[in-house]
């Protein structure tokens, strides 16, 4: 019994010293829309099914630490709707999270925004069909090809025929109007687009600008200047998938090309300290250290730039 009690303790002493990121919530005025962090982890959240290595095992024995797949809320107070960004595997705890700020009572569920056909991107969708949650007509927005996808495959095309969800096709840079002075924009970026093609979006009001890019190749596959758009908006959110090439050794890192964390924070050496601020690194691989706020690339990188975390809000 009392080696039983000691261990119990102990487990609480350890408890209290793994230590949580500290959010800098925005000051929100009332009827201001406003985005909120849902997910940072990559596909398959953290830790991963079937990871039980130690940067892994942090988060099996302190659930505090689970991450969800990420995924972006915009809440609009007035006209009371709420939009995702990404329908993840995590739905049903991140739709939880979302009560909390916008619940269900009050807000319409107005619509989901998909960046791709990646596992970690769309399958939430599967929560709003009969066996579950049994949706009336959400509004899910996409490009050409991932509604097409949506509309041919099963158990997909079972949402649409039934309508629990409404397919609304989107195009590149189009301006999609949600209400007046939120506007989303749609943007190609290069990916592994085995299914579909690959999106980032800009969110905006008449105030703020935000940038959404959980997924890209590398950025010099794009012909776009990253540097320029971090300069031309508010607020982006970057794929940070991986710190570096050597995060996970044997893996041939060509078959999943991603801008190392480690390649952008030099490509944007070039910012100025206010351009820098703007940047918010998201969507962790599982072994990405910048999971870990003691870790070392975790304190580098907050030098300068932003590490996402889950309930970090974004006045719009």
């Amino acid at each position: 019994m009392n080696r039983v009690i000691i261990l119990f303790i102990l487990s609480l002493v350890a408890c209290q010293n793994e230590k949580l990121p500290e959010h800098e919530a925005e000051v929100l005025t009332p009827g201001t829309p406003y985005l909120v962090v849902l997910g940072t982890a990559q596909d398959a959240g953290y830790p991963q099914a079937g990871c039980y290595k130690e940067h892994c095992m942090r988060a099996w024995n302190y659930p505090s630490l689970k991450r969800n797949a990420t995924c972006l809320a915009l809440i609009d107070p007035k006209s009371k709707k709420k939009w995702l960004f990404e329908a993840t595997p995590d739905i049903k705890e991140q739709l939880f999270m979302l009560e909390q700020y916008a619940p269900d009572s009050v807000y319409e569920l107005a619509g989901v925004f998909l960046t791709h056909g990646h596992i970690g991107h769309y399958t939430g969708l599967m929560h709003f069909g009969r066996e579950a949650m049994n949706t009336k007509r959400i509004n899910v927005y996409a490009m050409p090809g991932m509604c097409a996808y949506l509309g041919a495959n099963g158990p997909w095309d079972q949402l649409v025929n039934l309508e629990n969800i409404v397919l609304q096709p989107i195009t590149e840079d189009s301006e999609i109007e949600l209400v007046p002075a939120i506007k989303v924009i749609p943007f190609e970026v290069p990916h592994r687009d085995e299914y579909t093609e690959t999106v980032g979006y800009q969110i905006s009001t008449n105030d703020t600008k935000v940038i959404f890019i959980p997924d890209i190749d590398k950025w010099s596959k794009w012909p776009h200047s990253i540097t320029r758009i971090i300069k031309e908006n508010d607020y982006t959110f970057l794929d940070a998938t991986f710190f570096d090439q050597a995060e996970l050794p044997g893996r041939d890192m060509s078959e999943i090309p991603r801008p190392f964390v480690a390649e952008s924070m030099d490509l944007f050496s070039e910012l100025g300290k206010a351009d820098k601020s703007k940047i918010h690194f998201i969507h962790f691989n599982h072994s990405n250290p910048l999971l870990d706020i003691d870790s070392d690339a975790y304190k580098i990188v907050e030098q300068e730039f932003k590490v996402s975390d889950e309930g970090m809000i974004i006045k719009l």
